[in-house]
């Protein structure tokens, strides 16, 4: 992936891209766990969750007497493992179902603007943005609403946009027997415009192109799709 040489082609685009140091260079495609990820039960890992997060608040000095405080840390447990983390649990990936392309439909399928909220693995503050995606069907298709829940699975873990981006057109081209995928992706992330440099106005933007959307005109056809109104 060339994410210069890529989002820069793209029409009309307000995307700013970022250097990318050392800080925020993607280890692999797959999500970093370790072996034991799945040793514990859900209801385990919120029992530990709620006790360290009742330490942190702890340590800040906040009172867990307080009635609007007290039930923060079984909440903020139960909000990581069952909401916003839930991706990294293999059990909540989407089963796609495939349909034969019955109507011989062998032009691009494009779904634009999939919002979806992830969280920076290096700060753990929310990541928001949007996903475009697109594939040529190798004779099967897919349900669009199983597209968006690709999205939101990888969506929901600690994440790195580069990976995220990868991850949703691996698995794309994975489900659907396919090499022609595209995927773009922009997004905010707080860790930019809520902490450090405290810039609110630039977004990140990577893509991702394979089979026939490596091709100019097909590449063209799809980013000209998804900057149209």
């Amino acid at each position: 992936m060339k994410p210069k040489e890529t989002l820069s082609s793209i029409p009309g685009s307000e995307t700013v891209l970022n250097e990318i140091d050392n800080e925020h260079i993607a280890s692999s495609t797959d999500t970093p766990l370790r072996a034991d990820a799945f040793d514990l039960s859900d209801k385990d890992k919120m029992d530990k969750i709620e006790h360290h997060f009742r330490e942190i608040m702890n340590v800040l000095g906040l009172d867990l007497n307080d009635d609007s405080l007290q039930g923060t840390p079984k909440r903020v447990a139960k909000m990581y493992v069952k909401e916003i983390f839930s991706g990294l649990n293999p059990d909540n990936k989407p089963h796609a179902k495939l349909f034969d392309n019955k109507f011989k439909y062998n032009e691009m399928l494009v779904e634009k603007d999939i919002t979806f909220y992830s969280n920076c693995e290096h700060h753990f503050v929310p990541i928001i943005g949007k996903a475009h995606v697109g594939y040529i069907s190798s004779g099967k298709v897919i349900g669009l609403s199983k597209i968006n829940r690709i999205v939101q699975y990888f969506a929901k873990r600690p994440q790195v946009q580069e990976r995220l981006t990868m991850q949703i057109a691996e698995d794309l081209k994975s489900a659907l027997n396919t090499e022609s995928v595209g995927v773009v992706v922009d997004a905010t992330h707080l860790c930019v415009s809520s902490r450090g440099v405290g810039d609110t106005n630039s977004t990140t933007g990577t893509a991702y192109f394979s089979g026939l959307f490596r091709e100019p005109n097909t590449r063209s056809e799809f980013l000209n799709f998804i900057n149209s109104q």
